[in-house]
């Protein structure tokens, strides 16, 4: 039993350390902003390196210009990361370069911002483009995608034919 407890306390020491590469690897870089267009119409997503994967990027609406309100919320960040860049954040064709920026969290992470929005991803994304969430009420906000001019985007707006409209209420006799 001995020889395979010190295996294991080995094991679970160096896991975490290997964990934590393998993130600052993914995030040594400065993070890259793109546009690209989804169901919702052209909006902000990141960029993964080479594989071409993207998440759509989220606005929280209880944030304020540079200033990030999730990461004080107990579990906001583990369902809404922040999008973090260790370098100067990169934008992708369409995306404007004069209103990326970054803002430091209280443990030294830079997040990303948008004209001043920091900005987040979903864990419930299940991948490009992915806009199921958007809308979504939680931690006391609610979570929008960002267009290129940096205002929120709550839905597609399509527009009804007249005929097809559906008649207003009426009130009624005064």
């Amino acid at each position: 039993m001995k020889r395979l407890t010190i295996p294991l306390i080995v094991a679970a020491a160096w896991l975490p350390a290997a964990a934590h590469a393998t993130t600052t690897a993914h995030t040594a870089r400065g993070a890259r902003l793109e546009l690209r267009h989804t169901s919702l119409g052209n909006i902000l997503t990141n960029g993964r390196g080479l594989t071409l994967y993207r998440l759509t990027l989220y606005m929280f609406t209880r944030d304020s210009i540079d200033h990030d309100r999730c990461v004080a919320i107990s579990g906001c960040i583990s369902i809404w990361p922040v999008l973090m860049s260790h370098g100067r954040p990169a934008a992708g064709p369409g995306v404007r370069r004069s209103v990326v920026g970054t803002i430091k969290l209280p443990d030294g992470v830079r997040q990303v911002t948008y004209a001043g929005h920091p900005l987040y991803t979903y864990i419930g994304d299940s991948g490009p483009g992915d806009t199921s969430y958007v809308g979504q009420r939680q931690f006391g906000g609610t979570w929008f995608a960002v267009d290129s001019g940096g205002r929120i985007v709550k839905q597609r707006r399509v527009a009804v034919p007249q005929d097809q409209r559906l008649p207003s209420p009426s009130l009624g006799p005064p």
